[in-house]
C-alpha cells in the first residue's frame, strides 16, 4: 500500500510552506504549462444543446464535433443541477476526510485493477508523477459494483452517485445514438458494438491540491482516454487543456455543462472518423481543483475493432486491429505498443 506520505496531498501540505514541489513532478520544458500554453482566451470547444428540438442538428453537431475536435460540452442534459451538487459535494467531504480514513479505500497493493483510492495510476516514462489524488470505482452495471471502495463516510456518497448514475444513463444512450447516426449507421449500432447493457460506467475522482509551481507541474500527463467516451463534471476552477497543432490550450468553464471526450475505443470502432483527444490537466496556485469523469468502457473480454459497415476492399480499410478491451488497457498502461 502506498503510505499515507506519498499522496500528493500530504506533499502539498509540505510543499506550500517551502514554495517548491519536490523533482519527480517536475516536468521537462516540453511539457511545462508555463512555456507549453497558448496564453489568451480559452477555447470555446463546441457546447451543443442535448435539448434541442431538431435532432438532426444535434446529431450534425455532435459528429463534427467529433471529428475535428473530440471534444464537446453539453448543455440543457437532463440531470438536474442538485444532482451534480451533491455528487460534488459527496467527493469533495470524501478528500476532506482526515488520512486514515480515506486509506481504508486505498487500492490494494497487488490488484490488477484500478479500483480504489490512489495516487498512481500508469508507468510514466523518467518516472515523474502527476500532481493529483484519485478515487476510482465502478457505478453502473450492478455485477460489476464493489461496494468496498464506496465510501460509507460521507452518509450521503452512496445516494449522491446512485441518483447521478440514474440520470446519467439517459445522457449516455443519447449521445452513443447521435454518434452512431452521425457514422451512418442505425441509431443502437455504436452502444451494441462496444457491449451494450453490459458496458462499464468506472467513476474516477480527481484530487488536485494547491500546487506552489503550477508552472512546472502537471496535474495529469497528455493523453487520451481508454474508454469508449469520457463524460466529466469540473468545478469551478479551471484545468482542462487541449492539444491543436502542438501547443495547449485552455478549455472555457462552462457552469453546468457536462464535458464529452471521445476516447480510444470510438476512434477505433469508428475507423478514424471520430478523435480520440489528446488532453491534460494544469494544477492551480491558491485552490484545489476536482473532476469526476465517468469511463464508459467496455467488458473486458469485448473484441473492439473498426465497424464491419465501415470497412471495405474498395477504399476504406481497416485502419486499426481488433482486440479484446482488457488487453488494449494492459498495454497502454504498461507503454507496449498497441
Amino acid at each position: 500500500m502506498e503510505v499515507a506520505m506519498e499522496r500528493v496531498q500530504a506533499i502539498a501540505s509540505l510543499s506550500r510552506s517551502i514554495n517548491t514541489i519536490p523533482l519527480e513532478f517536475i516536468r521537462s520544458e516540453s511539457e511545462q504549462p508555463a512555456i507549453t500554453t497558448v496564453h489568451g482566451p480559452a477555447l470555446e470547444v463546441p457546447c451543443i444543446d442535448l435539448n434541442d428540438p431538431d435532432e438532426e442538428k444535434v446529431v450534425e453537431l455532435i459528429a463534427k464535433a467529433s471529428e475535428e475536435w473530440g471534444l464537446f460540452q453539453v448543455v440543457n442534459h437532463g440531470i438536474p443541477n442538485e444532482v451534480i451538487m451533491k455528487l460534488q459535494e459527496a467527493g469533495r467531504e470524501f478528500f476532506e476526510l482526515p488520512q486514515e480514513e480515506k486509506e481504508v479505500y486505498a487500492k490494494p497493493p497487488d490488484s490488477k485493477d484500478v479500483e480504489g483510492y490512489g495516487t498512481k495510476l500508469q508507468k510514466e516514462l523518467q518516472g515523474k508523477k502527476g500532481w493529483v489524488d484519485h478515487l476510482f470505482h465502478r457505478i453502473w452495471p450492478p455485477p460489476v459494483i464493489n461496494y468496498n471502495f464506496w465510501p460509507k463516510n460521507p452518509p450521503t456518497y452512496r445516494e449522491a452517485n446512485e441518483q447521478y448514475t440514474e440520470y446519467l444513463r439517459k445522457v449516455t444512450d443519447k449521445l452513443f445514438k447521435s454518434l452512431s447516426l452521425g457514422l451512418g449507421l442505425e441509431g443502437h449500432e455504436v452502444k451494441e458494438a462496444i457491449g451494450g447493457e453490459d458496458l462499464v460506467y468506472m467513476l474516477k475522482i480527481n484530487y488536485y491540491p494547491p500546487c506552489p509551481r503550477p508552472d512546472l507541474a502537471l496535474g495529469v500527463v497528455a493523453h487520451t482516454d481508454m474508454s469508449t467516451l469520457t463524460i466529466l463534471v469540473p468545478n469551478e476552477i479551471p484545468g482542462l487543456q487541449v492539444c491543436r497543432d502542438g501547443w495547449w490550450y485552455d478549455v472555457k468553464y462552462i457552469a453546468n455543462a457536462l464535458i464529452v471526450h471521445i476516447g480510444d475505443q470510438i476512434e477505433v470502432l469508428s475507423n478514424g472518423k471520430y478523435k480520440a483527444v489528446l488532453h491534460r490537466s494544469i494544477v492551480n496556485k491558491e485552490k484545489t481543483r476536482m473532476s469526476w469523469p465517468v469511463f464508459l468502457e467496455p467488458p473486458d473480454d469485448k473484441e473492439i475493432g473498426p465497424h464491419p459497415k465501415l470497412v471495405d476492399h474498395e477504399g476504406n480499410p481497416a485502419k486499426y486491429k481488433t482486440k479484446k478491451f482488457g488487453d488494449y488497457v494492459y498495454c497502454k498502461l504498461n507503454k507496449i505498443p498497441q
